[in-house]
């Protein structure tokens, strides 16, 4: 997706690749580069930017409600399932989800005594350097907790292994070019 679109009111945003904060003003054309998993990836003048789906409508596009209405927390959890949830998470500079992209090392549920899940993830980057870990982590805890069940999510940012191209599905290669 390339468009070109005019930020209708001022919002915050995170820098690309440093993950930090930002204050994109009223009236600044960006291009929007990637619209996947409920993120935008945006570029202007002098910046890269991921923009939350809460903001969509400064950009033109329907504004993305959060759920007000917590998912049942009992109960068993798929963990095909939370894999499922986690292939709606982007890299914002890859447009790839992240368990295509070779990402995720691990995911495991476990019922808890007092009822309900804890789901925990092991995930690296693509590079080491790169300050959009805790965003990305983020928001793969933020949907993991969609996931009928869960009632407790904890995502690790891990660099052992190192990731590499070869960690990445065929879909993946092939999407990008690499096969």
């Amino acid at each position: 997706m390339h468009k070109n679109v005019i930020i209708s009111r001022d919002i915050d945003a995170t820098m690309i690749p440093a993950g930090t904060p930002v204050r994109i003003p009223q009236g600044t054309e960006v291009t929007i580069t990637q619209a996947l998993g409920g993120t935008y990836t945006v570029m202007g003048p002098g910046l890269m930017a991921r923009i939350s789906g809460t903001d969509a409508d400064a950009l033109g596009f329907a504004k993305e409600e959060k759920a007000t209405i917590a998912p049942e927390n009992a109960g068993p959890v798929d963990v095909d399932d939370v894999w499922e949830q986690l292939k709606s998470c982007y890299d914002p500079e890859i447009p790839v989800n992240i368990v295509d992209l070779g990402l995720v090392y691990d995911c495991q549920v476990t019922p808890l005594p007092e009822g309900g899940n804890r789901v925990d993830v092991k995930m690296t980057l693509t590079a080491p350097g790169c300050g959009m870990g805790g965003v990305i982590a983020s928001d793969a805890e933020q949907k993991i907790r969609e996931v009928p069940g869960v009632s407790d999510v904890h995502v690790e940012v891990v660099w052992d292994p190192i990731w590499n191209q070869s960690m990445m599905s065929d879909a993946a290669r092939l999407q990008l070019g690499l096969m």
